[in-house]
């Protein structure tokens, strides 16, 4: 019989540990359930979890968000549409000039934020006299569904800007630091579901931490949590799959094959990180006439690849590589909050400073009050 949350709960509390462990979860739908849940709080003070790099709006480059608001500004028979999360992203510019692509819309700019890219094609056939560009920023789970659409055909009129990454890279480069700032890694579910628990071998056969992959819900994570502890105790390191019903052995074969035969992995920027060699998504050559950089060449601007780190101030990128908390960044909770931010990671409903202020972090004090485990 599976366990619930309170049983993991008492079996991790009753691991006889000696250390402090610090545990990695990369993505943004596992930072928003621990925290909600109140899972840190809850857990012995020696298990540090850390929010990892798997908040796809925080990591999208700024000359990217950039050319997509100057082809909006610029474009006057052009539609820009996007995941809801990117309309809010601030980019490197004075106050007095468009800083996101909320602001374009308000300066008259056809802006449209979408859900899904069926929207995106509904669009497109329903406007034939307007050139429309979907800003395409996410991870496998966002780009698999893309592929699917090119696969099905799309209109003449529908061109991408894609900012699309792989998980697996940032975490190879975080762990071929001289220091990861992890022991042990909670790996995404629904990426694994995907591309297949395969790809995250590497944690455990080349760096030796132990690894597991977790759902959403607060027992399956803490199945995962309970998993990397005892391997480091028992010192037999593997990599574990406790979200068995959803993620299988090679993924799922048709994402795959689509995500192969319509784009292209290519070396790609992140955001205040640099560029991370082979974990960009781009359109592959096939499709070269629906890419909306070849398009619209005049809205990069090349400067932008040289500026295109966090606002002044802003310490997202080290919140995403788990160098610091988000409590620690100076701009956390004083000139940037959900309601005026000043960087990605306030913005995106995935990014670890939005969702600590959501669930009540203000200090680092009130980072171990919430508790509902217990």
């Amino acid at each position: 019989m599976a366990l619930d949350a309170r049983q993991w709960l008492d079996k991790i509390r009753a691991l006889p540990l000696t250390s402090p462990m610090r545990i990695m979860n990369v993505c943004g739908g596992h930072e928003r359930s621990i925290s909600m849940a109140g899972l840190r709080s809850a857990l012995p003070d020696m298990i540090d979890l850390i929010p990892g790099p798997g908040c796809p709006v925080c990591i999208c480059p700024e000359e990217d968000i950039y050319q997509a608001i100057q082809i909006g500004l610029n474009e006057p028979d052009s539609i820009v549409v996007a995941f809801g999360d990117m309309l809010r992203v601030p980019v490197n510019v004075s106050s007095k000039s468009v800083r996101s692509l909320e602001q374009a819309k308000a300066a008259g700019a056809d802006i449209r934020p979408i859900a899904s890219p069926s929207e995106a094609v509904r669009i497109a056939k329903s406007e034939p006299g307007k050139t429309v560009v979907f800003f395409v920023a996410g991870f496998e789970t966002t780009c698999a569904p893309v592929a699917g659409m090119l696969a099905e055909g799309i209109p003449d009129n529908l061109l991408l800007l894609m900012s699309g990454r792989l998980t697996w890279p940032a975490v190879a480069m975080l762990l071929d630091y001289e220091t990861p700032s992890f022991d042990a890694l909670i790996a995404p579910g629904h990426v694994s579901t995907v591309m297949g628990p395969e790809e995250w071998q590497f944690v455990v056969d080349r760096h030796g931490f132990p690894a597991a992959i977790a759902g959403f819900t607060p027992d399956s994570l803490l199945a995962a949590i309970y998993s990397v502890l005892r391997q480091k105790l028992d010192g037999r390191i593997f990599l574990d799959n406790c979200y068995e019903q959803v993620v299988k052995p090679h993924g799922n074969p048709t994402a795959r094959r689509l995500i192969e035969s319509t784009l292209t992995i290519i070396d790609a920027p992140w955001r205040g990180i640099g560029i991370i060699p082979a974990s960009g998504l781009e359109l592959s050559a096939g499709y070269a006439q629906h890419n909306a950089r070849l398009r619209f060449p005049v809205h990069a601007e090349n400067a932008r690849k040289n500026a295109g780190t966090m606002p002044p101030g802003c310490d997202c990128a080290r919140v995403v590589l788990g160098r610091i908390k988000p409590v620690d960044c100076k701009l956390y909770g004083a000139s940037c909050t959900p309601r005026s931010p000043v960087g990605p990671c306030m913005v995106s409903d995935e990014g670890a400073c939005r969702i600590w202020w959501s669930s009540g972090i203000r200090t680092q004090s009130t980072e171990h009050e919430k508790t509902t485990c217990t």
